[in-house]
């Protein structure tokens, strides 16, 4: 007996000894972690107003590990592929608080007619495009966006993090309705086109405001969207129009509260916004016809604002002197008032585009951002479309669909960044020719461009 139990435990032994030189030598054999050393770059590092120093910054799978004015060694158990960056400018992913990617670039009757598979090619190749731009971050304030997201986040397609909104949930003629005037009356439980693939979700009462808002969080997104006042590219509505009212509004505040995030709101006007911000929103965005005081009341009151700079800029989709052009008009006429107050109330402010049905003006994201440079200094427009706009997508809390700290250069940050042929605090000019200056675009601590560095 003594016998066998020895040999049982000989046996044992040999073999742990034998699994664990196997395991030994699995492990010499794993591939090791990838690392990134950027040497020789200046810093926008999202917050400060100039670029740092010479400096070298690490990284270690999609996190930046050492940022360092001294060369960094080679850190055991990685292998670090080198950047040469010759004292150009490493800088945050650039953010875009408002767009609608399914939408960008194709015509709006396209999108109301066509199959929901063209509109899903097109918008995938409009989240690359987003991507070469520089746009690692994106807030999605309306559209089926949910099975893209789900394509670029499992890596089979090339795309920026989306936060998603999915549906934008209007009343009926408001902003959010793209029926057609002969759909209306709608037939009890009748869903339109834009309804059945997910792009809006038409609620005329609280009760379906909140049923729509839960079906949306529950399909996973990140905040809600409402329209809450009058827009341009719908066919009702004025733009003076006031949509929802307070109980309606609270309603879909509630839902996403109680997922822990918040709603956003369309809207132009004082009394769309005073209403929202009564139900409890967080974010408005566009308004800009707004008034002196409801602008005191925003900072007072810490909202955020996502203002676009709304411009003439040749690139409208809307035929001159038709009814939306006009209204198109309209709202540009009170940018440059919006930004001052934006700026006399210090009100949180967010940057963003909200291009639609236009593949030339879809180009122009990166000039937008230096559009900016009408109202702000280039490193505050800098600022605001990267830690400012982090900021706001932090709103969303758990449901944000991503961990980590972005929009920043700093050690324990989500490494989304950009090599930039030279400084763009110095020349904001270098964001808008993002194809020849753009050297380096990395997402999650995926390199997608390398222009021969």
């Amino acid at each position: 007996m003594r016998h066998t139990i020895f040999r049982k435990g000989l046996s044992g032994l040999l073999l742990c000894g034998v699994m664990g030189l196997s395991q030994a030598q699995a492990q010499d054999k794993a591939p090791k972690p990838s690392g990134v050393l950027f040497e020789n770059v200046r810093i926008f590092n999202g917050t400060a107003d100039r670029v740092s120093s010479p400096s070298n910054v690490l990284i270690v799978g999609n996190v930046i590990r050492t940022i360092s004015s001294a060369p960094i060694v080679d850190p055991a158990g990685v292998t670090v592929a080198r950047v040469q960056g010759g004292g150009r400018t490493l800088m945050p992913g650039l953010i875009d608080a408002h767009t609608h990617v399914m939408f960008a670039t194709v015509p709006q009757m396209a999108i109301l007619t066509a199959d929901l598979g063209f509109i899903n090619v097109a918008a995938t190749k409009a989240a690359n495009d987003m991507l070469m731009r520089g746009f690692t971050s994106i807030r999605d304030l309306g559209g089926p966006v949910f099975g893209l997201k789900r394509g670029i986040d499992a890596g089979w397609v090339a795309g920026p993090r989306i936060w998603p909104s999915g549906a934008f949930i209007s009343q009926t003629g408001g902003h959010g309705d793209f029926r057609l005037p002969n759909e209306l009356p709608v037939r009890p439980g009748e869903f339109s086109f834009s309804e059945r693939v997910g792009a809006a979700a038409i609620a005329d009462n609280a009760d379906t405001v909140r049923l729509r808002a839960r079906e949306l969080l529950a399909l996973g997104a990140s905040q809600i969207k409402l329209m809450a006042g009058g827009g341009v590219s719908s066919s009702f509505d004025p733009l003076d129009v006031t949509q929802y009212t307070v109980p309606e509004l609270r309603a879909a505040v509630e839902a996403a509260e109680n997922w822990g995030t918040y709603v956003t709101v369309h809207a132009y006007t004082p009394r769309a916004v005073r209403q929202a911000i009564d139900a409890g929103v967080k974010c408005i965005d566009h308004g800009q016809l707004l008034d002196d005081a409801t602008a005191k009341l925003m900072g007072e009151k810490g909202v955020w604002w996502s203002l676009q700079p709304f411009v003439e800029d040749g690139h409208s989709s809307f035929a001159e002197g038709s009814p939306n052009r006009l209204k198109q008009q309209e709202m540009f006429s009170g940018t440059d008032t919006a930004y001052a107050l934006a700026r006399k109330y210090k009100i949180k402010t967010a940057w963003g585009t909200d291009i639609l049905f236009n593949a030339a003006a879809a180009a122009t994201q990166g000039e937008q951002l230096a559009r900016m440079t009408r109202w702000y200094t280039p490193a505050e427009a800098l600022k605001m479309a990267t830690s400012a706009n982090a900021e706001l997508l932090a709103l969303s809390g758990l449901r944000s669909p991503y961990r980590g700290k972005l929009g920043v250069v700093e050690e324990g940050a989500l490494a989304d960044l950009l090599l930039v042929d030279g400084n763009p605090i110095e020349n904001i000019q270098l964001i808008a020719d993002p194809a020849k200056n753009f050297l380096l675009i990395m997402k999650d601590g995926n390199i997608y461009k390398n222009q021969g560095l």
